[in-house]
């Protein structure tokens, strides 16, 4: 059941006119200050997942956007059982925060969301799957986790969208073939999406920040 997220904002610098949503909040609060150096007109919503057991942590409680049950292993990842539940109701959980943005008086063209890891996967599935015109789609160290199911529940609003996904060659988490292919489904449904490589294992770079900053100016200038 989809429950309020708990949330940490960054402010826009100057006039507020656009926003982007991300995953992990307070882990990501440092890198989206960096982009508010640049991005003066972006407020950044940075919603942190709820605490949930997750399978593959031995049913501990930790903050998750829905369980997980495998990682490391591409086929594993496409073979096993995806927690629908939970993905389509943090899917409802970010619409939400997509709602209260244009109910503040931000157009929906000047919304971009996205995520890193499960966060990208929440990201992209929202994006698509949205009755909202978004401004961009990002997807970071993340897949398309309900695969063919998510494009069945793809709306037309964001089939001209543009969708960014960066992901590292050596991720041993979330593998880099799982992106490419979720890159590649998506490119093969005529979405307009770029797809940046990155040397490095499950986490960000100062190169991919600089791409995501690029991607941003382009989908919600100033």
């Amino acid at each position: 059941m989809a429950s309020s997220l708990t949330t940490v904002v960054q402010n826009a610098r100057k006039l507020h006119t656009a926003t982007g949503l991300g995953d992990s909040g307070y882990g990501w609060a440092p890198e989206t200050k960096k982009m508010g150096d640049t991005l003066e007109h972006v407020k950044f919503v940075l919603p942190n997942a709820p605490v949930q057991p997750v399978t593959i942590n031995f049913a501990m409680e930790m903050p998750s956007w829905y369980d997980i049950y495998t990682l490391g292993d591409t086929e594993d990842i496409l073979k096993n059982r995806v927690d629908e539940e939970g993905v389509l109701s943090s899917v409802v959980s970010v619409n939400r925060l997509i709602r209260n943005e244009i109910d503040a008086g931000i157009p929906s063209n000047r919304i971009v969301v996205g995520g890193f890891s499960q966060g990208a996967a929440v990201g992209i599935t929202v994006g698509i799957s949205s009755e909202y015109s978004l401004g961009g789609i990002i997807g970071l160290s993340g897949y398309l986790p309900l695969k063919e199911k998510t494009l069945t529940m793809a709306t037309d609003a964001n089939k001209n969208t543009p969708i960014f996904i960066g992901h590292g060659d050596m991720d041993q988490t979330v593998p880099y073939r799982l992106g490419k292919l979720s890159h590649d489904l998506l490119k093969s449904k005529g979405y307009p999406i770029t797809f940046k490589t990155y040397n490095m294992q499950h986490e960000s770079s100062p190169e991919e920040t600089k791409d995501v900053i690029k991607f941003l100016q382009q989908v919600i200038p100033a």
